[in-house]
């Protein structure tokens, strides 16, 4: 059973380690949506942004140099094999850069931990973050957001053969895994101290000991878990209902106003004219969920 684990694992294709080995001849191939499936958006002619900073630097040197995930399935994905990242947030990334004026195929993506989110906006190392982060008001001290584009809620994936948690309540005695440090994390500590909890870097090295059966859940946001399991449909599976609200805003420079300002007029267009549905439903929504509607964009005013 762990012998058949570790194959899927490797289907999974998320950690570094993974990564490494799917470029091996007889490796599965990397699965997800293709090129054609995704949405082409249309470069804003004309755009013009010179209180913006960011905008300013980043229209001199031709292309915006964005933070994401490389590790989240239908998310924020790297392909090991050509370098090149897909998924849900990295079509919002290129949706602000042509809707700013940029062209999207020219976007610097670059891999930056959750711990490093604040630190790489504050010093520059990148125009704006999309990667599952989370909007709340201890991160407004530190950035900007715009949006949310995407509400998501704190779950938990099991085996598909466990019966036995359909909830957060279900974990007394249970091992679950999180991420160190994560909201979800210490959201488990604090309101279910019975639960046996143990934390990794990331959460891919969760789903191996979910599935090599080393801990019996994964708890964090239920837009990652998804594709997880989309990963492997006949091993894992999500358990219950969300229990959290997660806005999932596009981190920026918190003084650049004006950015914000601008990101939150784009988002609010891709969602009426189609291009948020169609580039969840070449993503995410490959997971089997159907494109929910996009959270009101909070529009707080200028700091």
């Amino acid at each position: 059973m762990i012998a058949k684990s570790l194959r899927l694992l490797a289907a999974l294709l998320v950690t570094a380690a993974a990564a490494t080995a799917c470029g091996k001849e007889g490796s599965p191939p990397t699965k997800g949506p293709s090129a054609a499936e995704l949405p082409k958006y249309h470069v804003a002619q004309g755009f013009s942004l010179p209180d913006s900073k960011t905008w300013s630097s980043a229209k001199k040197r031709g292309y915006f140099v964005v933070g994401a995930k490389e590790d989240q399935p239908y998310l924020g994905e790297k392909n090991p094999a050509n370098g090149v990242y897909s998924g849900f947030d990295i079509e919002i990334a290129k949706m602000m850069s042509a809707s700013l004026g940029l062209d999207p195929a020219k976007i610097r993506f670059k891999t930056i931990a959750s711990a490093n989110r604040e630190t790489a906006l504050q010093n520059g190392q990148i125009d704006y973050y999309v990667g599952t982060y989370t909007i709340n008001d201890n991160r407004k001290k530190l950035v900007g957001f715009a949006g949310p584009y995407f509400m998501a809620g704190q779950s938990l994936l099991v085996r598909h053969d466990e019966n036995d948690i359909n909830g957060p309540r279900d974990l007394a005695g249970r091992r679950v895994c999180s991420a160190a440090g994560s909201t979800p994390y210490q959201r488990i500590q604090a309101d279910y101290p019975k639960a046996d909890l143990v934390a990794y870097d990331t959460y891919s090295i969760c789903v191996d000991n979910l599935l090599t059966y080393q801990v019996d859940a994964v708890t964090t946001d239920d837009a990652i878990l998804l594709g997880f399991a989309a990963k492997a449909p006949d091993e894992l599976k999500l358990a219950g209902k969300p229990f959290s609200e997660e806005p999932y805003g596009i981190g920026l420079p918190r003084k650049d106003n004006a950015l914000r300002f601008a990101m939150n007029d784009a988002l609010e267009a891709r969602q009426k004219n189609g291009d948020w549905k169609k580039a969840f439903e070449a993503t995410l929504g490959l997971s089997g969920e159907p494109a929910p509607t996009p959270p009101p964009i909070d529009r707080y005013p200028a700091s």
